[in-house]
Order: structure tokens, then C-alpha cells, then sequence
């Protein structure tokens, strides 16, 4: 008789069936959802890449040791925010604070680097519709993965910008701030896979 009181309680809102809150539940699907469409992409590129005779080599156009830097800034900023989700548990207002400072401010120095990367493919000639050396859809896929991604990246640091805000007040919670880690460590993950994918391979 328990058994079954203890299974009806969890689809009547009494317990969560993954014993979660669910917030962190709704982020782990967006996370799977997000991430067969980052596989989507990757797919496309590797398939396109793959039947086309002129694709251009990636160093021709990008610095692999500027990719890497701007591959450790953003997984020092996975540490950062790590370190953030640990203060959190332990609810050190004052740390909490300065890592998502610090994992904020990592995620903007990305975006700063990502920038002048775009940049600089757009004065080699590169175009979302052409590129001069090559397979036209060598720029549709740059545009569109590292975009993509940067987009995420920006909507994370506004999500750690919010949390930070109201760490200085006082108002964060565990919960909250481990949410906000499992997104930034997702969109961490994915840039090693478009680093890997798209620059070294």
C-alpha cells in the first residue's frame, strides 16, 4: 500500500520521478535537444566537405594557435563556473559572486576573440554565400556553426550577468546556479567538438 501511495504521489506533483528539480530536468532536455542540432550541423558540414573537390584548407584563412587560445579562455571559464556551482553548495555569497564575474567575463573575451576572427574572414573575402578560395559553402557553414554558438555563448553571459546580480544580493540559490553551470558547461563542450570538427580535422 505505500508502494503504490509513493508511486501515485509522483505524477500528482508530490516527488519528482528523476528526483530533481525541475528546472535542472528542463535544462538536461534542452541540452539534448540543443545538442542533435549542433550534431545536425556538424553532420551537414562533414557531408558537404566530404563530396566537395575544392574545399579549402582552414589554414588558409585562421591562426590555429589564435583558435586555441580562444578554446582555453572559454574552458577556463568551465572552471570558473565549477568553482561558482561548489560556492553555491556551500552558500559563500562573496565567491559565488566572483566566479560567475570571472566565468562572465571569460565568455565575453571569447566573444571579443570570435569578433575579430570573423573579422577577419570577412576581409579574406569569405561571405555566408561565397567564399574566394574555394567551396561557396565553406562560408555558409562558418557563419552558421561558429554563429550559432557565439549566440549561445552571449546568452549565457546575459544568464551569468542576472545570477551574478543577484549573488550580490543575496537572492542566488544552489539550484539556480548549478542550472547555469550545466548550460555554460554544454556550450563549453560544444565548442571543443566545432574546434575539433570544423579547424582540425
Amino acid at each position: 500500500m505505500t508502494t503504490m501511495a509513493t508511486t501515485g504521489s509522483r505524477w500528482t506533483g508530490g516527488l519528482s520521478p528523476f528526483g530533481m528539480s525541475w528546472q535542472k530536468l528542463m535544462m538536461w532536455w534542452f541540452i539534448v535537444t540543443d545538442a542533435l542540432l549542433f550534431a545536425g550541423f556538424l553532420g551537414g558540414y562533414g557531408f558537404s566537405r566530404l563530396g566537395s573537390s575544392n574545399w579549402p584548407h582552414v589554414e588558409d584563412y585562421f591562426s590555429l594557435t589564435y583558435l586555441t587560445a580562444m578554446t582555453f579562455v572559454l574552458i577556463s571559464s568551465s572552471a570558473t563556473m565549477a568553482c561558482a556551482v561548489a560556492a553555491a553548495k556551500a552558500g559563500d555569497r562573496a565567491a559565488v559572486t566572483k566566479f560567475t564575474g570571472l566565468t562572465m567575463l571569460g565568455g565575453i573575451g571569447f566573444l571579443g576573440m570570435q569578433a575579430y576572427e570573423w573579422a577577419h574572414f570577412i576581409s579574406e573575402g569569405g561571405r555566408p554565400w561565397s567564399n574566394p578560395r574555394g567551396d561557396s559553402r565553406f562560408g555558409s557553414y562558418f557563419f552558421l556553426v561558429t554563429g550559432f554558438h557565439g549566440t549561445h555563448v552571449l546568452i549565457g553571459v546575459l544568464i551569468l550577468l542576472v545570477v551574478t546580480l543577484r549573488a550580490r544580493r543575496g537572492r542566488f540559490t544552489a539550484n539556480g546556479v548549478e542550472v547555469a553551470g550545466l548550460y555554460w558547461h554544454f556550450v563549453d563542450l560544444v565548442w571543443v567538438f566545432i574546434f575539433g570538427c570544423f579547424y582540425l580535422i
